[in-house]
C-alpha cells in the first residue's frame, strides 16, 4: 500500500516546483518518472531517476519552467496510471486488427471490448495502490458483461491481460505486483468505477472513450480526471495514436498506420501517441510521447508546454467535431459553421483527441449538442475540459455557463450543447451563432 490518502495529500500540497526537463536541456536525454519517496508511495519504483530541472522553449519561444503545483503528487501517479493504462490498449487494439481479438456490445448496443475492462482495472490497481482502497473512482464500465457463461471467456482474457500489462510496470516507474492478481481481484478493481461522487474529491475515467475508433483501428482515449469540491482539479488525456506530429491530422488514421509501417521514423522522434496533462490553476499543459509503443521501442522524451491556437478570425479556424452522428447532430453543427464563416475543412476525430486537438492548436473549435435524451456524462468531458482551459482555451455549455461537475456522474443543467474554442472572443461569436440558429434546428 502506497500510504495513507492524507499524507499523499499533505506531500502533494507541499510539493515545490515539480519540474522537468526539455528537448534543449543537455541533460535531458532520455525520460524517466522522477523519484517519490518510498515512505509514502511504495509502488513507485525506487530505480526511476528524477527528472531534471531545466527550461521549456514554448511556441512562441519563450523560456518557460514546467512547474505542477499543488497537485503535483497526483498528477504523477495518474499520468503513470493513463500510461501503463495506454500499453494495454494498444496491445488489445492491434489484436483486434489481427482479428485475434472481438467487440462484444452492452445492453444499449454500445460496443466495449477487454481493453475497456482491462484499462478500467490497471487504472483502478493503481490508484488504490497509491491512494488506498476507499479511493473513490466514477468510470463507465462494470462487470455486467462479465458474469454468466457468455461471459466467462472474455473474463478470463480480460485477467489476462490485466496482469500482461502489470508485470510490466516498472516501465512507467511502478512497481508490479508481487502475484498475479486474481479473478476475484480483477472484478473488485473494475467494480470500483462504481463509486458514488464525494463532496470531497473523486477520480473520474473513461477507459476507452471512442470504442468504435478503437476497434475500426483509430483515434480513441484514455480520460482521467480528478474532481475536488465540484470542480475538476486534475485532467490526464492518453491518446496512443493521435500523432505527434500536426501534419499527419490531415490523413486517415489508416494511412497514417500504412505510412509508418513503409517508412518509420527516425529513433526518438515524437511520431505517433501522446499523453496531456495539467493541473487546476498551473496556466499550462503539457504533452509527452506515450513511453511505450505498440513495437515495444521506447520514445524518451521529456514533457514540454503545449498551448491553444492563436486564432481568432473563424475563416482561419479548424472546426473539430465527432465521426458519429449518434450522439452528435452534425447537421445543426454544420449550419452553426457557415454562418460563422468558418471555410477550413472540418477535424472530425472519435474520441476526447477533440480536446487534445484544441489544447494543441490543432483545431480551435469543437461544438457537440447531443439529440433529445442523450445526458452527457462525466467521464467524458472532466480530463478534456480542465486540460483546455489550462491550456488557454474556453469550454462552456451553449449558454456561456461552465459544465457542472459536481452533480454526480452526469453533466447536469446543461444549456442545449458543449462549446470548446482555443479564446473568449471567437467563443462569443460561436454562442452568438447558435442562438441565432438554435429555433431553426429541430434538436
Amino acid at each position: 500500500m502506497l500510504g495513507n490518502f492524507d499524507s499523499l495529500r499533505e506531500i502533494s500540497r507541499n510539493a515545490r516546483g515539480w519540474s522537468v526537463g526539455s528537448l534543449a536541456c543537455p541533460r535531458a536525454r532520455s525520460w524517466r518518472p522522477s523519484a517519490v519517496s518510498s515512505e509514502t508511495t511504495g509502488n513507485i519504483d525506487s530505480r526511476a531517476q528524477p527528472r531534471p530541472q531545466c527550461l521549456e522553449h514554448n511556441r512562441d519561444g519563450n523560456d518557460k519552467k514546467i512547474t505542477r503545483g499543488v497537485y503535483a503528487q497526483e498528477l504523477e501517479v495518474a499520468a503513470r496510471a493513463v500510461q501503463l493504462g495506454c500499453m494495454l490498449a494498444q496491445r488489445v487494439q492491434e489484436r483486434i486488427l489481427r482479428k485475434e481479438e472481438n467487440a462484444g456490445s452492452k445492453d444499449d448496443k454500445s460496443l466495449v471490448t477487454v481493453a475497456d475492462w482491462g484499462v478500467q482495472a490497471v487504472v483502478s490497481w493503481v490508484l488504490s495502490q497509491a491512494f488506498g482502497e476507499e479511493v473513490s473512482i466514477i468510470a463507465e464500465e462494470d462487470t455486467k458483461g462479465l458474469k454468466g457463461m457468455n461471459g466467462i471467456q472474455t473474463l478470463q482474457r480480460v485477467v489476462a491481460v490485466v496482469n500482461e500489462c502489470l508485470s510490466q510496470a516498472s516501465v512507467v516507474g511502478l512497481t508490479p505486483p508481487s502475484r498475479k492478481l486474481g479473478t476475484i481481484e480483477v472484478l473488485r478493481a473494475i467494480n470500483k468505477g462504481n463509486s458514488e461522487v464525494r463532496s470531497s474529491r473523486s477520480w473520474v475515467l473513461d477507459p476507452v472513450d471512442g470504442t468504435l475508433g478503437f476497434v475500426r483501428g483509430d483515434q480513441y482515449a484514455i480520460a482521467l480526471g480528478m474532481i475536488e469540491d465540484g470542480r475538476v482539479v486534475l485532467g490526464v488525456l492518453g491518446c496512443p495514436n493521435y500523432p505527434m506530429r500536426p501534419q499527419w491530422l490531415n490523413y486517415h488514421q489508416k494511412y497514417y498506420r500504412l505510412a509508418s509501417k513503409i517508412a518509420p521514423p527516425p529513433p526518438g522522434k515524437w511520431h505517433k501517441g501522446c499523453v496531456l496533462t495539467s493541473a487546476k490553476g498551473a496556466g499550462q499543459a503539457w504533452m509527452e510521447p506515450l513511453v511505450w509503443n505498440s513495437d515495444g521501442s521506447f520514445l524518451l522524451n521529456p514533457p514540454r508546454v503545449v498551448a491553444v491556437s492563436p486564432v481568432d478570425d473563424p475563416a482561419q479556424a479548424t472546426f473539430c467535431e465527432p465521426v458519429e452522428k449518434a450522439n452528435s447532430s452534425h447537421s445543426f453543427t454544420e449550419g452553426v459553421a457557415d454562418s460563422l464563416g468558418l471555410r477550413k475543412r472540418p477535424l472530425r476525430v472519435y474520441s476526447m483527441a477533440k480536446y487534445a486537438a484544441i489544447a494543441r492548436g490543432d483545431a480551435e473549435i469543437f461544438m457537440k449538442f447531443a439529440r433529445a435524451g442523450y445526458k452527457e456524462k462525466i467521464w467524458d468531458h472532466a480530463a478534456g475540459v480542465l486540460i483546455v482551459e489550462e491550456a488557454g482555451g474556453v469550454v462552456t455549455d451553449a449558454g456561456g455557463r461552465p459544465l457542472d461537475f459536481s452533480k454526480g456522474r452526469y453533466v447536469e443543467g446543461l444549456d442545449r450543447g458543449i462549446i470548446v474554442s482555443c479564446g473568449t472572443g471567437l467563443h462569443r461569436r460561436i454562442i452568438s451563432a447558435v442562438d441565432a440558429s438554435w429555433n431553426s434546428s429541430k434538436l
